[in-house]
């Protein structure tokens, strides 16, 4: 019960596996980020630095006592 590979040509499988699976998952990760920027189309410009939460003010938080 072993994890390494019986013969040359197992490893030689197992790395091709590896390869295009990185190779595939490079490929998807592109096309999310085509996806996401196409998405915005412009809407970067319109938002603030920083993170929408960071921005708000200790009054401005909702009360505890419901």
């Amino acid at each position: 019960m072993t994890d390494k590979p019986d013969t040359p040509s197992k490893k030689a499988e197992i790395d091709q596996r590896a390869k295009r699976r990185s190779e595939q998952l490079r490929a998807n990760l592109m096309r999310r980020k085509a996806q996401i920027r196409s998405r915005r189309s412009g809407a970067e410009d319109e938002r603030g630095e920083g993170l929408p939460a960071a921005n708000v003010s200790p009054n401005d938080e909702p009360s505890e006592t419901d």
